[in-house]
């Protein structure tokens, strides 16, 4: 055997022996999140459950749009009802609406459109796709049909290929289609219909958490000597809480769009209302007085013409980002809907210890350096700008 063939099946073991425990690893975390999944979905009201709920609601409506359109009216094209059907199972009713309108108005164009094509072709199947697709994908693009454009050229690829162009049998497609998108509307409608209030609160929950804990962090690492050094980490942590609030703001359009033409205010218990949009805004504040603490500790691990202030400065500012994560772990807390009294007075209590090292932390930037007070006094600022968004008037 040639030596080139031995060096490289070595090489193939080795690598093998490397792959396998990546492999196990990820096949591992897949699991594990696949059974968070399903337990979330039976044990707890959430995203998992909805997502659930709405899955097995798209599934009926197929269902029934076939045992309507295919076992009832034995319909030539009765894959056009389910197919429908589960499209219109939406996030909303008004989207299941809106969704119907763009989705009859589309198909019902590629079927017109696809089934003159084979008429003109004298049902030459080749010679049709060539008249019909390039247009139709055209007119897919157009915006006013939204996400539902590509079923245009779908729906006539299914006429094309059927290879009947007869007047009655696009009569019996537009019903079908009809069929699939009335059932696929009522049932979403009137079977568990989605409302979206609980997810602006458990979203907001979650930035929080995710606030209380970045700043946790923060307090914890400016206590050691190499603090500088750890901020890049804590700027990267910081920036996903970005992506946190926009979650929160696609959660509060979802339950503006969820309340509207929807009937499950009334067939459903929907549960507390979500926090006023007020709270977004100022979750949405803390969040960039965070991300601009983090960013100032970075710019002074990578300038090194800037002076860092003392250990003793680093120090009280770690109380006050601690105080400042246990105030975001009790509105954690509050936000979840377990508001007491008790909850509001550990609250202020930490707020006002908060305070009183802000004014510790004052005292010391008064005792810096003249070289290190503009890193001191930019996060000084920041520091008074976070608790003054996290105070309980605000």
């Amino acid at each position: 055997m040639p030596a080139g063939i031995e060096v490289s099946i070595e090489e193939r073991k080795r690598l093998k022996g490397k792959v396998r425990p990546w492999m196990r690893w990820w096949l591992g975390r897949e699991w594990a999140e696949v059974r968070r999944s399903v337990r979330s979905a039976c044990v707890e009201a959430g995203p998992e459950r909805d997502t659930l709920v709405q899955s097995l609601k798209a599934a009926g409506a197929a269902i029934a749009a076939w045992a309507v359109s295919g076992w009832w009216f034995q319909a030539p094209m009765a894959l056009l009802a389910p197919w429908t059907a589960i499209a219109m199972v939406g996030s909303t009713v008004y989207h299941s609406v809106r969704t119907g309108v763009q989705q009859f108005a589309i198909i019902a164009l590629g079927t017109v459109w696809a089934s003159a094509a084979m008429a003109f072709t004298h049902d030459q199947t080749m010679v049709a796709m060539l008249f019909t697709l390039p247009f139709m994908m055209l007119l897919g693009n157009y915006r006013r049909f939204g996400s539902q454009g590509i079923y245009g050229a779908t729906t006539a690829l299914f006429v094309i290929t059927g290879g009947v162009s007869s007047t009655s049998t696009v009569g019996h497609r537009l019903l079908e289609t009809l069929i699939g998108a009335v059932i696929g509307l009522l049932i979403n409608a009137f079977v568990l219909p989605p409302v979206h209030l609980r997810s602006v609160r458990d979203r907001l929950v979650r930035l929080v958490r995710e606030t209380a804990d970045v700043l946790g962090a923060m307090a914890e690492g400016l206590r050691e000597e190499d603090a500088v050094e750890r901020s890049a980490s804590w700027h990267l942590w910081a920036g996903g809480l970005t992506v946190s609030l926009q979650n929160v703001g696609e959660a509060r359009r979802w339950a503006m769009e969820g309340s509207r033409w929807n009937p499950g205010g009334r067939l459903r218990r929907t549960g507390p209302k979500p926090p006023p949009f007020v709270e977004d805004s100022r979750w949405g504040r803390v969040c960039t007085r965070v991300l601009a603490l983090t960013r100032t500790l970075k710019t002074i691990s990578g300038d090194t013409e800037l002076t860092p202030p003392s250990p003793d400065f680093l120090r009280l500012l770690s109380d006050v980002l601690s105080q400042a994560g246990r105030i975001c772990a009790i509105e954690t807390e509050l936000l979840s809907g377990s508001g007491s009294g008790e909850l509001r007075e550990r609250r202020d209590a930490a707020f006002g210890e908060a305070w009183s090292s802000l004014s510790s932390l004052t005292d010391a930037f008064h005792d810096q350096e003249p070289s290190a007070s503009a890193v001191g006094g930019e996060l000084l600022l920041e520091a008074r700008q976070l608790m003054t968004e996290l105070a309980p008037s605000a």
